[in-house]
């Protein structure tokens, strides 16, 4: 544990010395306080109007304004999320390799297991401080609704979204392993996370098992859940065998440059 504290340490130093944190957290921020505000600005003029309407004699229309910013903002969120995530893996193995300094890590005391879950925890670690305060937004804004809406609502949709999260950094760790170039890493990992993105619109034009496959596949099949508040346990197995066999694959590309070097 000694040696994945130590990992997990030296990363997230790195995270705050390197432009890599001051870069993404800010631009993550700004964009999300932009969407939500103009979000919440748009539903509560829905609201408005259905409310004028009711009190001209039109039948009242129900109109929940914290689910609906909610489920938009959370939408939004993951489809940032996809292009950012690349900034924050494609340096985790690469330019390390490029540097040299993998090969300290490799010939020291330290197993490949207790490299790769630090480097993850590291880099999952900083994707909470990024995301934390636009919990913020969400909590003030279901505090300041009449009736108060579930609070599970938030509880799900950021467990998809630290779910979405873990997983797109799970899969850039193990491609940024791969290769000494932090731009080719980087391109690899927006390639393969818009591929999960978008291959569940190819899959509604098919019908059979190939499509039914690459609906299970698509990640927006099972993010959309949660952003309605549901936690799906098929959701849940499905990040967690990605989680998992990503992490797995990097611990095969690790050992494979110990191997390599010996």
């Amino acid at each position: 544990m000694r040696g994945l504290y130590a990992i997990y340490r030296k990363e997230m130093s790195h995270y705050f010395v390197s432009p890599v944190a001051y870069a993404v957290v800010p631009i993550f921020l700004i964009l999300s306080a932009v969407f939500f505000n103009m979000y919440l600005a748009d539903g509560i003029k829905a609201s408005f109007e259905a409310s004028m309407e009711a009190t001209q004699g039109g039948a009242a229309i129900p109109f929940d304004v914290p689910s609906a910013v909610l489920g938009a903002f959370l939408s939004l969120v993951g489809t940032i999320l996809l292009f950012l995530t690349p900034l924050l893996t494609m340096g985790v193995y690469s330019e390390e390799r490029k540097r040299g300094t993998m090969e300290l890590l490799l010939t020291s005391p330290i197993t490949d297991w207790q490299i790769v879950l630090g480097k993850f925890f590291a880099s999952v670690s900083l994707f909470i401080i990024m995301i934390l305060p636009t919990v913020l937004y969400v909590v003030y804004m279901f505090a300041h609704s009449e009736p108060v809406p579930p609070w599970r609502l938030i509880a799900g949709g950021y467990l998809g979204v630290l779910l979405l999260g873990a997983t797109l950094l799970a899969i850039g760790s193990f491609l940024s392993a791969l290769t000494e170039n932090q731009i080719v890493a980087g391109v690899l990992v927006l390639g393969i996370s818009l591929l999960l993105w978008v291959v569940g619109f190819f899959a509604g034009t098919g019908n059979g098992v190939v499509a039914q496959t690459l609906q299970y596949v698509a990640i927006l099949q099972h993010y959309n859940p949660f952003v309605r508040g549901v936690i799906d346990t098929t959701g849940l197995i499905f990040f967690g065998s990605w989680i998992f066999f990503a992490i797995f694959l990097t611990m095969r590309a690790v050992d494979s440059m110990r191997w390599r070097r010996a």
